[in-house]
C-alpha cells in the first residue's frame, strides 16, 4: 500500500512541478458554428394572369438567401415567373434582377449573399404562358 500511495505522490508531483501549464494565449476556441438555415416552404395557386405572394423575416444581415420554385403545374413543365421583393400594402415589389421565369426545378432559381435583415416577399406569378390555373410550391432558405 506504501508503494502504491509512493507512486501516486510521484506522479503527483512530477505532474504538478512540469511547468507544462496552459498559456491562455495559446488557446483557440472551438469554432463558432454555421448558423443553419431558415427553411420555409410556400404553396398556392396562380390563376391566369395573376400572382401569388408570401411574406418572410430575414433576422441577421449580411446572409444568404434563395428561392427554388420546386413544383408547378399543370403542365409540370411551365415556366413560372419568381422573384423576391419587399411588401408594402399587399403589393410584393420586386428587386432589381432578382426575378426570372423558370420551370420548376431541385435546384435554387435565385439566390443572394449580404441579404440585409428585414422582411421580404417572395412571389410565383403568370409568365404569359398560363391557359388555366396552376398550383405551385416553392422553398425559401436564409440565414
Amino acid at each position: 500500500m506504501k508503494r502504491c500511495m509512493a507512486v501516486v505522490l510521484l506522479l503527483v508531483s512530477t505532474a504538478c512541478s512540469s511547468g507544462g501549464g496552459t498559456n491562455p494565449s495559446s488557446v483557440t476556441s472551438p469554432p463558432t458554428p454555421p448558423l443553419a438555415p431558415t427553411v420555409e416552404i410556400f404553396s398556392g395557386t396562380v390563376a391566369v394572369g395573376g400572382s401569388d405572394s408570401h411574406t418572410f423575416v430575414i433576422a441577421l444581415s449580411n446572409g444568404q438567401l434563395t428561392a427554388d420554385l420546386t413544383a408547378a403545374g399543370p403542365p409540370s413543365t411551365i415556366s413560372m415567373g419568381l422573384g423576391i421583393g419587399t411588401p408594402a400594402n399587399g403589393v410584393c415589389t420586386l428587386l432589381p434582377n432578382a426575378f426570372n421565369v423558370i420551370p420548376a426545378g431541385p435546384t435554387p432559381q435565385l439566390s443572394g449573399n449580404g441579404v440585409n435583415a428585414g422582411t421580404y416577399c417572395v412571389t410565383v406569378y403568370d409568365a404569359g404562358n398560363q391557359v388555366a390555373d396552376v398550383t405551385y410550391s416553392v422553398t425559401v432558405t436564409h440565414y
